[in-house]
């Protein structure tokens, strides 16, 4: 495919929405356990998404659709709202925010791993050397253009949950792509883009709820509710979860998720600047070589 402007704008608000993300959620850490934060925040989503998508339930009809799609909709609610955040904040308990980052940065190479292997897809040339080339620009700026700390790098347990909610994110991207006979073509029900994301919610904040539920049986501390949790809460809601899987689900049907896999990769580099601006130190000469990386794989990634 020919990447458009349009198609790289929709692929490049996600990363900088989840790094927005990334950065509240280490600000609310201490503040709210990590399960109820995802369970929060969806449900709140969910509240924002419900006028907007009232169509897909207002019915006897409507909510029969739902009903007679329950298992794939159950499927894509569980990886891509009940799952993959969920996962992160469990990751950040016993995990580095280099080594979490660093994870998720494998974004590309399991989605043409899922590809390759469960859908049938075909891993180009191209697309190995624009995976390889975004790994490298990320690695530039996780370890700040020191590339020998890479030996300091140990896995522990988070660093396994951060691989599983990267493994669940591939699958919910290709499952947008390659939907089920049941949820395309002709027998897709008419749902428009809100409609649809309120159906995934429904399910995600059921499995969400339920984490949040066991993390509280298992003795996590009640949250601590302030302004900075609450204001936290609104962004979280509003801008990572409905405006960035919106601008997601479009760009994966336009671009393909292999191509849109490497956008995923401009997160860190997101994060980085971020974190560089509410630290109040400007970007070093790393996070543009890193930029240019990224960008580089990009390109390579989507041409023929």
């Amino acid at each position: 495919m020919t990447l458009t402007p349009r198609v790289a704008a929709l692929l490049t608000l996600p990363p900088f929405m989840w790094a927005c993300n990334a950065l509240i959620g280490r600000v609310l850490a201490p503040l709210v356990p990590p399960m109820l934060l995802n369970a929060m925040r969806w449900a709140l989503a969910l509240v924002l998404l419900l006028p907007l998508g009232w169509g897909a339930v207002a019915t006897r009809q409507r909510r029969a659709q739902i009903l007679q799609r329950w298992r794939p909709l159950a499927v894509l609610g569980l990886l891509g709202v009940g799952a993959y955040n969920s996962l992160q904040y469990l990751a950040l308990q016993t995990s580095t925010p280099i080594n979490v980052t660093l994870i998720a940065s494998s974004m590309p190479i399991w989605m043409l791993i899922v590809g390759a292997l469960f859908f049938g897809e075909r891993v180009r040339s191209a697309q190995a050397v624009g995976g390889l080339l975004s790994m490298i620009g990320v690695l530039v700026v996780l370890l700040r253009g020191e590339l020998g700390a890479v030996a300091s790098l140990r896995l522990v347990p988070g660093d396994l949950w951060m691989l599983l909610a990267t493994l669940g994110w591939a699958f919910y991207s290709w499952l947008l792509a390659r939907p089920t006979p049941s949820l395309a073509g002709e027998q897709r029900p008419s749902w428009n883009w809100a409609e649809f994301l309120l159906v995934q919610t429904l399910f995600g904040v059921f499995f969400a709820s339920l984490a949040a539920g066991t993390e509280h049986a298992l003795g996590a501390s009640w949250p601590q509710f302030n302004a900075t949790v609450w204001l936290g809460l609104a962004f979280i809601a509003i801008g990572p979860a409905v405006l960035a899987y919106r601008a997601w689900g479009l760009g994966v049907l336009a671009a393909g998720p292999n191509v849109a896999g490497f956008f995923n990769n401009l997160t860190p580099l997101f994060a980085a600047l971020l974190s560089a601006l509410w630290l109040g130190q400007p970007p070093q000469a790393h996070h543009g070589v890193a930029f240019a990386l990224i960008v580089a794989g990009i390109v390579a990634s989507s041409r023929r």
